[in-house]
């Protein structure tokens, strides 16, 4: 035997790694512990789907009142129809679900012609539900950035599988005068004093 072959022999014996059955335990003490951490995760990305879309929806809220006043009133928020039947075809104008346009409303009708300029455009993943309350098409703004109408009103977002009943919902308030909160849960939107 040469030097040479003495070494890799010790080389060898110090080298160790790890068997195919401690891999198997491995692998099925990982795949125990996710499956125990996945529901958690679940509502952890509720909650994070449902609070985008409600800070999209305060970002065009404030968005709108800034362009009214900017531009002297005639600006409009309508809900965004799918033209694959989705919102378009829902049985109630509360249904917010696929997203909004935020547009210059040139003749104050508070729906938009082909002619009228889309400033700001969400659509919605499909994966949240937005309800407005009161319902309507669309939310128009005066020059002071004043909305239509002399109530608050909400929208409340929820994820779509769990509905409103989820801790994931969130409410967002828009008082007559501007002022947007969003609120944890399905609340009622009352005017402050």
């Amino acid at each position: 035997m040469t030097a040479t072959s003495i070494t890799m022999r010790a080389n060898r014996k110090n080298m160790q790694g790890f068997t195919v059955i401690e891999l198997m335990v491995t692998v099925a003490i990982l795949a125990v512990l996710a499956s125990l951490a996945a529901p958690s995760f679940g509502s952890i990305v509720d909650r994070w789907r449902v609070r985008q879309v409600v800070g999209d929806l305060e970002s065009t809220l404030y968005y709108a009142r800034s362009e009214a006043i900017k531009r002297g009133g005639r600006l409009s928020l309508t809900k965004l129809k799918n033209s694959a039947g989705g919102c378009q075809n829902a049985p109630t104008t509360e249904e917010w679900g696929c997203g909004w346009i935020a547009f210059a409303d040139l003749n104050g009708d508070g729906t938009r012609q082909s002619t009228e300029p889309v400033l700001r455009q969400f659509a919605l993943p499909g994966n949240v539900n937005v309800i407005r309350r009161p319902s309507g098409n669309s939310l128009k703004f005066d020059r002071w950035g004043m909305t239509n109408g002399n109530n608050t009103l909400s929208f409340v977002l929820s994820p779509v599988p769990a509905g409103v009943s989820s801790a994931s919902t969130y409410t967002v308030c828009l008082a007559a005068g501007g002022r947007i909160r969003s609120l944890p849960g399905e609340i009622e939107c009352k005017a402050q004093p």
